[in-house]
């Protein structure tokens, strides 16, 4: 212990100063966009298109691919069922240009490979007047290692040639969404799922909140439904080695059997940490250990919730839209390191003011489809960042209260309701609020503490830093004003 404690002094230092010496990649002011505002509908109607296709490697059997999540080092024995990418194109006839959404049964995108997927769509872009692409992450835990940090480290788990397969389907799946494009109508809907959820830290806190967005084409064809809902994909448990969608993959096909619906899923605010609940999960852990058909009806129940949606309002055809971009500072000496060795992908930016001089840069994207709002989100957000419910100064792991340490909840600073989808175009790993966040006093995210209440704090281990949950409430603020002057200039 003492050892490590020492050499991650040493790592820290040797960051901090070294990064003093870079010029390289320095911090600079990003010029942010405006606000794409459509004020009122041009068109009576949406269009969109819809794609799908695997992201299974033809010789996942005959390669070594690693299992991302939980336990690193971890071999793909066998296939479950075919992960995929999901793609939509969205247009609502104003003008401004349709936006593309894709949906990866994966465990999460680097910004880094999002913007390499994002520059191979460039003349896409450009010949169709795209105005948005977003690539989300189901945080799929049976997927292929799409980040690299599920490897035999320190070599990464990252395989090249199977990015590479990710984004050409990427790239297929969003021409063959624009090319299958349909007009028609919008709806939302949604139903409060009581009894499938779990909260496995302190507080409990969660939305039960299932959406749906519902196309419904003109021309009589296959709806596409757009779902939402707060849940790791993690199902198949730590046990699982076999390549799988987990449950979402039994989702899509329960819906897609009982309406005929095709299907986008992605996920909410998941971290702190919120899982399906299992069934019976002691007595399958002592007999069988296999996870496989309590997945599947959990899948299946949760597509019984989407199919059971009857209040609904329709949407009228508009879409306005603000993407920006700033900088996080990298506090996790565990991480740096991993990007420094090559086993994580991310442009480093110095700053002498951040804790190890050094940034990285990501993203949020906000969107108003009519009167829905939707605010995409770099990572895994703790629900009462979200929605409030922080804990106490008795009950959190410092003995600092809230207020002044913490930020005002996104969904307050909104003042209105609003959508969150997680993971969307880069994973930065746990958001968690300030007055909760512990490390090890001696090797501060090498090892997980537990705190004075003796409760284990892994997630900060696995997270930027202490001031990552501000930065998400202060950009926000920032894209809220913009909204504001584009709305009332």
């Amino acid at each position: 212990m003492d050892v490590l404690a020492s050499a991650l002094k040493g790592l820290r230092f040797a960051l901090k100063t070294g990064g003093k010496s870079s010029k390289k990649n320095l911090v600079t002011p990003i010029e942010h966009t405006e606000f794409d505002y459509v004020a009122t509908p041009k068109s009576d109607r949406f269009t969109l298109g819809y794609s799908s296709a695997s992201i299974l490697p033809p010789d996942v059997l005959k390669k070594t691919y690693y299992i991302a999540g939980y336990q690193g080092n971890k071999p793909a024995k066998g296939v479950l069922d075919e992960p995929c990418a999901h793609a939509v194109w969205l247009d609502d006839g104003s003008g401004h240009g349709g936006i593309v959404l894709v949906s990866l049964d994966a465990v999460g995108m680097l910004n880094y490979d999002v913007n390499i997927i994002r520059n191979r769509l460039k003349d896409f872009a450009m010949l169709t007047g795209c105005r948005s692409i977003n690539i989300v992450c189901t945080h799929n835990h049976a997927g292929i290692d799409t980040m690299g940090i599920w490897g035999p480290l320190p070599i990464s788990g990252k395989n090249p040639k199977y990015m590479k397969l990710i984004g050409d389907t990427v790239v297929r799946c969003v021409e063959c969404a624009y090319a299958s494009r349909q007009k028609g109508h919008l709806y939302k809907g949604t139903v409060e799922v009581e009894d499938m959820q779990e909260d496995i830290r302190l507080p409990i806190v969660y939305s039960k909140t299932l959406t749906r967005l519902r196309f419904v084409p003109e021309n009589g064809s296959r709806e596409t439904w757009i779902l939402n809902f707060a849940s790791h994909s993690e199902s198949l448990q730590g046990c699982n080695e076999r390549v799988s969608a987990d449950f979402p993959a039994y989702l899509r096909e329960r819906i897609a059997e009982k309406a005929g619906a095709q299907v986008l899923y992605c996920v909410g605010c998941i971290g702190g940490m919120i899982s399906m609940e299992i069934p019976d999960e002691r007595e399958i852990r002592d007999t069988t250990n296999d996870f496989a058909e309590s997945t599947k009806r959990i899948g299946y129940r949760l597509a019984d919730y989407a199919l059971d949606i009857k209040d609904e309002t329709e949407l009228r055809p508009r879409i306005s839209f603000i993407r920006r971009e700033f900088y996080f500072d990298v506090d996790n000496t565990v991480l740096m390191i991993a990007a420094k060795a090559g086993i994580l992908k991310a442009t480093e930016y110095h700053n002498p003011e951040a804790p190890l001089s050094h940034c990285m840069k990501s993203e949020m994207s906000y969107f108003e489809i009519d009167t829905h709002k939707v605010l995409m989100l770099p990572g895994e957000l703790f629900p009462e960042l979200a929605y409030g419910g922080y804990l106490s100064a008795d009950e959190c792991a410092t003995g600092f209260a809230p207020e002044g340490i913490n930020p005002t909840p996104l969904t307050k600073i909104a003042g209105e309701d609003i959508m969150f989808i997680g993971l969307a175009n880069d994973e930065v790993g746990y958001i968690l609020p300030p007055n909760d966040y512990l490390l090890d006093e001696k090797s501060p995210y090498a090892e997980t503490p537990r705190d004075r209440l003796d409760r284990r704090h892994y997630e900060e281990t696995n997270s930027l830093g202490p001031k990552t949950a501000v930065k998400i409430a202060d950009e926000f603020k920032e894209i809220l004003a913009a909204v504001e002057k584009a709305k009332n200039p």
